[in-house]
């Protein structure tokens, strides 16, 4: 940061000797100061959160280029920085007033305008941010006050970039699909363990990724950024958690971020991400500075690379919407990861620490002793593996009675048609089985379990219906959301959920007689029924189950019960469609 800086474009941090962090209003008021001291610093909101705050975002640029055309008219790299998705992990806040300061003001980092423009949000989690306590975050190490991890609605939300639940993340969306950012910065700071590492990062660079981002990402930035860090004196590192948090010798690893959170969301959307993670332990200036370097390098290095980017960018674009354009079962794109099973070894930057049995707890208790650092040779579970694929459709049909789910795709910017009249095939589509949900919520949401069974059936879709071709370059994000077997698709999410219910009961008196009657019309399911009788002990012991054995099997069961409503296209469609407006 700028040395000899004015006493007035001090940041609270700063002033403090980095014991405190800004309230809301003193964050929006500096950054409100700045606009009106400098031309190339614009300051706007881009939504309200549930208690009625404005969610701030302040635009640097030169030439005036403070809009979404005028940045694609110039050709300028547009870099999105977000701050406080974790309100309580507040120093990427501090550090992005710092550099703003240093950009518009001192001037002493004014190049990193030539050619960009840089979108700040100080604090994307502004509710948050004002549940402002000294017991927001007990992993952590000062400042002295700070907020809370959740919304308002005490949801996650760095877990809802794909359901898309909150208003933060609905007006996050509005920002994401106007200036559709070449680079994204999230910052945040660890929880975990103690060690040498002021500095972490990761980047989804793996098999869910579009190949040439993910080469940019490897061979440009990671590739420049991490010995610039260490030349400014960071000890950088992977992003990494404990294989066992009581045992650091079962080693580390890292890798493999799902469409839920940024950096999986923005892979997804065929752009470069980085996660910075400062280490909670350090000295709170220490985490400022972290960030506030790494977002230079990442600015000067995506500068720099313009036209390699760019053509990325373009490449990873093309690619994706290229699904729509054919159909091949061979062509894969990969729905899940695990983590890599075959470990490297890494010499590991840790500090001392001993285990003991604790009389507290009766279990083993870890002891840091921050100040004695030592360096190990750990193995480093390090990667991907590819999991779960799908041959992508050309698209999809949604049946327009689920407004809930077209409204998600509609928020997340996918281009949609409607069926101008009703469209009756044989579509390919899933059937649901084993269905089972948990004993509490996860982010507001019960999740269902289930395992799928691809199916080709007749199905009439009704006019209305909406349309979601995949030649477009959110094509990739389409998939994710909607085949059921992606974590972060929309049934994982619970917005299915109703078509796992039985709506239509059959007495048993009924069921009695109904048995009697198949069983003398059809040999075979007699003889189905009496097999499982004399095999199935639990079910010849359930007088419900073997009725309904027979109900499943009769003209009257709910044909529409575990049935996915949407269906893939995999053949050119022939009917009238129209433009989705409203």
């Amino acid at each position: 940061p700028s040395k000899n800086v004015p006493a007035e474009w001090l940041t609270t941090a700063e002033r403090t000797n980095f014991a405190q962090t800004p309230r809301y209003a003193e964050t929006v008021d500096f950054c409100r100061r700045l606009a009106d001291s400098s031309d190339w610093i614009r300051l706007t909101t881009f939504g309200v959160t549930p208690q009625g705050r404005d969610l701030p975002l302040v635009i640097a640029a030169k030439d005036g280029t403070f809009t979404p055309q005028a940045a694609r008219d110039t050709r300028k790299i547009v870099v999105l920085v977000q701050n406080c998705i974790h309100a309580g992990e507040c120093a990427g806040k501090d550090a992005s007033l710092m550099l703003l300061r240093d950009i518009a003001i001192t001037r002493t980092r004014q190049d990193l305008l030539d050619g960009v423009v840089l979108l700040v949000m100080p604090i994307f989690n502004a509710d948050g941010h004002e549940r402002f306590s000294p017991y927001s975050r007990i992993n952590q190490n000062g400042p002295e006050a700070m907020g809370w991890r959740v919304t308002a609605q005490n949801l996650n939300l760095n877990r809802d970039y794909t359901k898309v639940d909150t208003p933060e993340m609905r007006a996050w969306m509005s920002v994401w699909n106007a200036w559709n950012p070449d680079l994204h910065i999230d910052n945040h700071s660890t929880d975990g363990g103690n060690w040498q590492y002021d500095l972490t990062y990761a980047v989804d660079d793996h098999q869910a990724a579009a190949p040439s981002v993910a080469r940019w990402l490897d061979d440009t930035l990671l590739a420049q950024m991490i010995p610039a860090l260490r030349s400014d004196g960071h000890i950088t590192m992977t992003y990494f958690g404990r294989m066992n948090s009581k045992d650091l010798e079962q080693g580390i690893r890292s890798g493999g971020f799902g469409p839920r959170y940024s950096t999986g969301y923005a892979a997804v959307r065929n752009r470069p991400s980085i996660l910075v993670e400062t280490h909670a332990l350090k000295p709170y200036r220490t985490r400022v500075i972290g960030h506030y370097d790494l977002m230079r390098r990442a600015i000067e290095i995506a500068r720099d690379s313009h036209d390699t980017l760019e053509a990325a960018l373009h490449e990873a674009d093309a690619e994706a919407a290229a699904f729509g354009e054919s159909y091949s079962p061979d062509r894969r794109l990969t729905l899940t990861v695990t983590g890599s099973k075959e470990p490297t070894p890494i010499e590991f930057k840790g500090v001392e620490y001993t285990r003991s049995l604790s009389e507290v707890s009766g279990g083993v208790r870890v002891t840091y002793h921050g100040d004695r650092p030592v360096t190990v040779e750990l193995p480093w579970y390090r990667g991907t593996v590819a999991g779960k694929s799908v041959a992508p459709p050309l698209g999809y049909i949604i049946p327009p009675e689920w407004t809930d789910v077209i409204d998600r795709l509609r928020v997340h910017g996918l281009r949609i048609e409607r069926l101008a009249e009703p469209l009756a095939g044989t579509f390919g589509s899933y059937r649901f089985e084993d269905v089972s949900f948990p004993p509490k919520p996860f982010e507001g949401r019960f999740e269902p379990h289930y395992t799928t069974v691809a199916v080709k059936e007749q199905r009439t879709l009704p006019a209305g219906s909406a349309i979601v071709r995949l030649d477009q370059p959110g094509a990739r994000l389409a998939v994710h959301l909607l085949e059921p077997e992606g974590p972060d698709s929309l049934v994982s999410w619970g917005f299915f959920n109703a078509i796992f219910e039985q709506k239509e009961y059959a007495e048993d008196y009924v069921l009695e007689r109904l048995a009697r009657e198949m069983m003398q019309n059809d040999d075979n399911l007699r003889k189905e029924f009496e097999e499982k009788v004399a095999t199935d002990e639990d079910f010849a012991k359930d007088a419900h189950a073997r009725l309904n054995f027979f109900y499943r099997r009769s003209p009257y069961w709910d044909e529409r019960m575990n049935q996915y409503p949407v269906v893939r296209i995999t053949e050119p469609l022939h009917v009238r469609t129209e433009p989705w407006h409203g």
